[in-house]
């Protein structure tokens, strides 16, 4: 991981300094709430429906057991005793008191940690793959670039004043875990046919009221190159970005108006100049990032005990085929934590389960854990031969629910539950699906199944690219929930399609009941998925099951 050095650690708390006096500031009077307000969301203060909500940055989702004690410590002393991790691989704090803030921007600091960025027109925290460095398919591990552009991105004055907010998300493997093509700029890590490593470039993706899926703008980039052309890219959207109408101001809106041939040119014009005038990252920095990541020394010790016991136990073996994954070495294993127990708040954790993950991944997981951008937390390296004491140790937390890509393990943003723009609720029907099909105890027989909630057209929940998507919306001041179907924020990136009229939050769930009974009746064989069969079949006969003839008469 990535150690602050002497100016990371002058930087921040130069910021904490300075915002502990515009608080001061603000609670005094002085300050007014529209003079405030760019201020605090500077350094990722929002003001929600009922309290401020601070997001603190997780850099491309890694942090050490240190780092997330601290966030328990945030959460018992400041907070209300959880934290909220989010798709943007972020913590978000929901009741801190505006007087305290700035001691907890100094806790954070004193491991290394900051709200930096996460708000505001500026380049957000840069995002990863959750399974960087550990996962089978891999490449190359991401991580080392998405430092890089951390560290180049951070205050930077030329962006730091963007037509509209700017996310980058980095991939190293072959299976896109990190919804690339669905950022502002997304980067693949890509081989040539000499075997070199470098970069195709993506641009114009994002979700939203308008979702589009990113368009490939360089093949493959040196690695040497990336920083003048970000560069390129960023100056070219930043003078030819619309700032009339904020919802028309991302850099998707301008690929789109513009064309990607023309916008194009104008990159490439950009970056002839911006790397004319490029010296290069200095060697110091590079061998300081290349040094951070060197691989864990790994144990290579294998038990056939704790095979057996894995094999022996039902619950046991059902945790490890549905929240282990494949490890590049044969001996460890990447374990994803669910934050989705049934009837609980998709991505919350309490500071309890904070410190049960920290003591796990000190004992067990080379001190490393990440946030994933489906708002479950990840140990990506631990020994096969330990799996059975993590399970133990997980199942005493309440964090042992074995649903990893099932349809429990839902996407929801907090909805009106929490945010200020929402019009409609997210977790309790995240809640009732949960529930309801752990009633039926289908969850294992459906299979693979991304379910993704907003709570309004911001898509902060992902819906665009759910297999199944809702989004809630204020109808007539009653909440009115649409479904789209057939959404994907893989490799094969494709935005879902809306398949009819809305539902009452009372005729959701029957709807999506009938809509998986028809999928279990006309897939093929068990393993087809729900993305495969709807693929397959079209969205006619799903079309039919969530609309019987009755409920079309009372939609037309």
């Amino acid at each position: 991981m990535y150690k602050y050095n002497d100016f990371d650690e002058k930087f921040v708390r130069s910021r904490v300094r300075e915002f502990r006096g515009q608080v001061e500031r603000r609670i005094s009077g002085a300050l007014t709430e529209d003079e405030f307000r760019p201020l605090r969301l500077m350094n990722g203060l929002y003001l929600q429906l009922h309290a401020y909500m601070l997001r603190v940055a997780v850099p491309y989702g890694t942090l050490n057991s240190t780092q997330m004690r601290q966030f328990a410590y945030i959460a018992d002393r400041w907070d209300k005793g959880y934290g909220h991790f989010t798709t943007r691989q972020n913590i978000q704090f929901n009741w801190p008191k505006l007087k305290d803030v700035p001691d907890i921007l100094d806790a954070l600091a004193d491991v290394e940690m900051h709200a930096i960025q996460t708000s505001g027109n500026c380049i957000r925290n840069v995002t990863a793959d959750h399974f960087a460095g550990a996962a089978a398919d891999e490449i190359e591990d991401p991580r080392p670039t998405a430092e890089l552009l951390r560290q180049w991105s951070s205050d930077h004055p030329e962006f730091a004043f963007l037509p509209r907010k700017f996310k980058i998300a980095v991939s190293g493997a072959a299976q896109d875990r990190a919804v690339v093509r669905a950022h502002d700029i997304g980067i693949y890590i890509r081989r040539n046919e000499a075997g070199e490593h470098g970069y195709e470039i993506v641009i114009g993706g994002g979700l939203g009221r308008t979702p589009m899926v990113g368009k490939t703008v360089r093949e493959f980039l040196p690695k040497d190159d990336l920083l003048p052309y970000l560069e390129a890219i960023l100056q070219v959207y930043n003078l030819s970005g619309r700032r009339d109408n904020k919802y028309k101001a991302r850099i998707k809106i301008l690929v789109h108006e513009t064309g990607l041939d023309e916008l194009k040119e104008r990159i490439e014009s950009t970056f002839v100049e911006k790397k004319a005038a490029f010296k290069g990252v200095p060697q110091r920095i590079i061998d300081d990032i290349t040094a951070a990541f060197r691989p864990a020394d790994f144990d290579n010790t294998r038990s056939v005990a704790a095979e057996d016991k894995i094999d022996a136990d039902p619950v046991l073996r059902s945790w490890v085929d549905t929240n282990v994954a494949e490890h590049k070495n044969p001996a460890y294993a990447i374990v994803s934590i669910s934050l989705k127990p049934v009837g609980g708040t998709p991505g919350d954790a309490t500071s309890e389960q904070m410190r049960v993950m920290a003591d796990l991944a000190e004992q067990y997981g080379h001190d490393e854990l990440r946030v994933s951008h489906e708002q479950n937390i990840i140990l990506p390296h631990v020994r096969r031969a330990d799996l059975p004491a993590i399970h133990a140790q997980l199942k005493a937390a309440g964090l042992a629910t074995a649903n990893i890509g099932l349809i429990s393990d839902i996407i929801a943003c907090p909805g009106m539950d929490y945010c200020a723009l929402a019009t409609a609720r997210s977790i309790p029907i995240a809640q009732e699906i949960a529930q309801r099909f752990d009633e039926l105890k289908l969850e294992h027989e459906i299979g693979p199944m991304k379910i993704k909630i907003s709570g309004c057209i911001n898509a902060c929940g992902h819906h665009h690219v759910g297999h199944i998507g809702i989004l809630g919306l204020d109808k007539a001041g009653v909440e009115n929930y649409q479904i789209t179907l057939g959404g994907d924020g893989t490799e094969t990136t494709t935005i879902a399609e809306r398949v009819g009229p809305g539902f009452s939050a009372e005729e959701l769930l029957p709807a999506l009941e009938r809509l998986i009974e028809a999928y279990l009746e006309k897939r093929l064989w068990a393993q087809e998925t729900f993305l495969q069969c709807y693929r397959r079949l079209g969205p006619d006969p799903f079309k039919a099951a969530l609309y019987p003839e009755g409920r079309q008469k009372h939609a037309a």
